[in-house]
């Protein structure tokens, strides 16, 4: 158990000494952290690791000698440690994030300079929030390579279906989670599936696309206004909401919402959720996974008053238990399971 007096030492990643300095001055600010050290490079990060053994480390990916990703590999292998990238906005950091979280990167920070500028105390407290809930957590390391092959879940989906749709929603440790999910699901799983992660808008469509080449179920990022289909995970697009619309007994669509500023999170669990309860009444399988915060509490009641059934990861395999224990305290979980059982039990719900 994480002793909460101790402060949480963090190591600062990064080849500009700007943001080194800047990142810097956001962790102390708050007294619950100190910065043990910092580094210029993947060397310096690796060296810093294994001599400083600091509680959490903010790694960047671009640097010069040895990346980010580089470092990674070998800190996971050598001295494995809790650590949350920082990443640009382009389409190629997102794939660049999505490849850290697969070697064991438990979450990522955007990196924009422009916002550091304008919008520092919002990325200070977003920052802070992050290091604070992985930091006091117990680090297991992951067992297997999210690329590794996974044994897809065999079954015959034969007669009347309890479960029409399959809502999952998380937030920070998500990505890799989906990843021990999906990939597990059949091609010929019979309804659709819908997901809201918590990632920016240039992070979700590379994640499906990555999702679709791990996976036998067909994974796309969700588009305004398409039919949804047995068979078919829909990833929701970041910057705004998904929900659903019925326009005839089986037709059924995506329907895409901006931001109207009311919810913190986007894409927002409950309004999938909420939307999903109301296309699909009592016949919603909603799962919770990993995350900060309480998003998905809202569509979860609504989905079990409704008699629709709820599964929530358990607080051993997640990396952070905010979302899970806001349903679990709730009484609002049908199963509390570990993350490499929710498959199987999606699977055998349908």
């Amino acid at each position: 158990m994480y002793n909460h007096d101790k402060k949480i030492r963090v190591l600062v990643v990064d080849d500009s000494a700007f943001m080194r300095n800047a990142i810097t001055k956001m962790i102390t600010s708050d007294p619950d952290f100190v910065v043990v050290g910092t580094a210029r490079d993947g060397v310096e990060a690796i060296d810093k690791v294994i001599s400083l053994r600091p509680d959490i480390v903010t790694l960047d990916i671009e640097m010069p000698r040895m990346n980010g990703l580089e470092a990674l590999k070998v800190i996971m292998d050598k001295s494995p440690v809790p650590v949350v990238m920082l990443s640009s906005l382009t389409t190629e950091g997102a794939r660049e994030t999505i490849e850290a979280l697969e070697l064991g990167a438990l979450d990522f920070i955007p990196k924009n300079l422009s916002d550091l500028s304008i919008n520092i105390v919002k990325i200070k407290d977003h920052l802070l929030r992050k290091l604070k809930e992985i930091g006091r957590k117990r680090f297991v390391p992951p067992k297997r390579r999210a690329r590794e092959k996974v044994t897809v879940i065999r079954k015959s989906f034969e007669g009347q279906r309890k479960v029409g749709l399959v809502a999952i929603g998380c937030s920070t440790g998500g990505p890799r989670a989906l990843q021990e999910i999906i990939p597990r699901l059949p091609a010929d799983f019979p309804v659709a599936v819908l997901v809201s992660q918590h990632m920016p808008k240039s992070f979700t469509g590379p994640f499906a696309e990555r999702l679709n080449q791990l996976s036998s179920i067909n994974v796309k990022e969700a588009e305004s206004g398409e039919p949804i289909k047995s068979g078919t995970v829909y990833i929701a697009p970041g910057g705004g909401h998904m929900g659903l619309l019925r326009r005839k007994a089986i037709d059924v669509r995506v329907r895409l919402l901006s931001d109207n500023g009311e919810s913190i999170y986007k894409p927002s669990v409950d309004v999938m959720m909420l939307s999903a309860a109301e296309v699909f009444p009592g016949r919603v399988l909603g799962v919770i996974l990993t995350g900060m915060g309480n998003d998905g509490l809202k569509g979860i009641r609504k989905i079990k008053q409704d008699g629709g059934r709820t599964i929530a990861q358990d607080e051993a395999t997640s990396v952070v238990y905010g979302m899970p224990k806001a349903i679990v305290d709730a009484g609002l979980a049908d199963k509390v399971l570990p993350i490499n059982e929710i498959a199987g039990e999606i699977v055998n719900s349908v």
